[in-house]
């Protein structure tokens, strides 16, 4: 029988490029749950949205009800739970909806997906998994040596991170009072194809684009390790498909930079890409803007045990990652157009005082 699995935020960036990828790569029947939020867009899977074992379920993973229907319904074998507000600056403008989603959404689809496993055979329940996806933000920051590894002290900064520490214990917590069969992984910043415009790489792309001028916080010297989304993607199947029950994974690209290094890479890629029509560098547009309200200094991942235990590498370097993401962003204008046109027109945020 067909396995079948679960992605809840399936509409999102790294939800999208893991369906894209089991619908793509694999025999898996692929269930999407996405509430459609402003960062939601089935454009991203519109790709392999005809394949017969795709479907797609509008709903919200706070709604207990739509959760037990879903999960009878489908019958997963798998879930993967990537559905969360996700963005910095916004949890420091409203981090309501991030406590909402985040810990009370995770609390949600623990308890559904522990009714739907009792429900299950021996060998079934055996083989079940509930991975979920978080970020190495809940580590805090680091200085300027080290790495973050799995056993890491949770220090998180942010009402985002805050809140993405919250679930996490919680997935520990079900796994250890009921058993239910969890996974865990923590990755470092993602980029890449179908990537929201609010974020750095992907907003800085559009801005050099439209002629603007390309925000830097503070000096730019914050430093974070960028990960190619398919290679996390592949990274997230590994551990459901090979990690072991009550397990935590770290998931990096051995790819650190600082933002200013980010933005001087993507300026001279889209020098030679996309020269710009009045001639000179798209480096020139670069300007420092104030930094974010508790930026932390710097986030680098150490993968070794998802490596040495399950054999995961990332197969793209930071420069073959940005070129392919340059280059998709360059080919695929009306995506973009139409977030710009619709959710997020490129504004500064995160600088209200929401607490």
């Amino acid at each position: 029988m067909t396995s079948r699995i679960l992605v809840t935020g399936g509409a999102g960036f790294i939800g999208s490029a893991l369906v894209r990828h089991l619908v793509r790569e694999s025999s898996y029947r692929v269930l999407n749950l996405d509430k459609l939020t402003y960062a939601g867009t089935l454009t991203s899977v519109e790709e392999v949205s005809g394949d017969p074992r795709y479907s797609f379920v509008q709903a919200d993973i706070c709604d207990a009800d739509a959760l037990a229907r879903i999960f009878g319904e489908f019958d997963p074998d798998i879930v993967v739970h990537l559905a969360a507000e996700s963005h910095v600056d916004r949890s420091i403008d409203g981090p309501d909806a991030f406590i909402e989603t985040n810990i009370v959404g995770t609390y949600r689809m623990l308890r559904a997906a522990t009714a739907h496993w009792k429900t299950l055979s021996p060998e079934r329940r055996d083989a079940f998994r509930f991975h979920h996806v978080s970020t190495d933000e809940v580590f805090g920051s680091l200085g300027a040596e080290g790495f973050f590894v799995e056993t890491t002290p949770y220090d998180p900064r942010s009402p985002y991170s805050a809140s993405k520490a919250g679930s996490d214990h919680l997935v520990r917590a079900w796994h250890h009072t009921y058993g239910l069969p969890v996974v865990a992984t923590n990755c470092s910043n993602n980029y890449g194809p179908y990537h929201f415009p609010e974020k750095l790489i992907p907003l800085v792309i559009l801005k050099a684009l439209a002629g603007e001028t390309l925000p830097v916080y503070g000096t730019g010297e914050n430093v974070r390790d960028w990960l190619f989304v398919e290679d996390h993607v592949r990274a997230i199947r590994r551990v459901f498909e090979a990690g072991k029950p009550g397990e935590t994974y770290n998931v990096g690209g051995n790819a650190e930079r600082t933002n200013l290094e980010v933005v001087k890479t993507l300026c001279a890629v889209l020098d030679e890409l996309r020269p710009r029509a009045g001639g000179g560098s798209y480096a020139e547009q670069i300007g420092f803007v104030a930094d974010r309200p508790g930026h932390d200094l710097r986030y680098a991942i150490d993968a070794t045990k998802l490596r040495d235990e399950l054999g995961w590498e990332p197969r793209e370097s930071f420069d073959t990652g940005i070129r392919k993401t340059v280059a998709w962003y360059l080919a695929n204008e009306p995506w973009w157009r139409a977030i710009q046109a619709g959710q997020y027109g490129g504004e500064r945020l995160g600088l209200k005082a929401a607490g």
